[in-house]
């Protein structure tokens, strides 16, 4: 139950963090500013790289969830 709840709020925060990201992007990209193509860049990096780094936590969660658990590979059956 605590991965499930540990995977729901990295989805969220995650979100969250990937709205800011696109709403940064948005706004770096409107001004057209020298200064900020840096920035703009960074945002667009970001866009990539926070996907991913949350897909590989969710599978690191998802195999540290299966040494937690006493059943051999191949057993279906329900824990309780």
């Amino acid at each position: 139950m605590k991965i499930k709840r540990m995977k729901r709020i990295l989805a969220v925060a995650g979100l969250l963090l990937l709205a800011v990201i696109y709403l940064a992007t948005f706004i770096l990209g409107l001004t057209g500013k020298a200064e900020t193509k840096d920035l703009l860049m960074a945002c667009i990096v970001c866009t990539v790289i926070v996907p991913v780094l949350m897909y590989a936590m969710m599978m690191v969660a998802k195999i540290l969830s299966r040494e937690d658990d006493p059943s051999p590979p191949g057993d279906d059956t329900p824990q309780k």
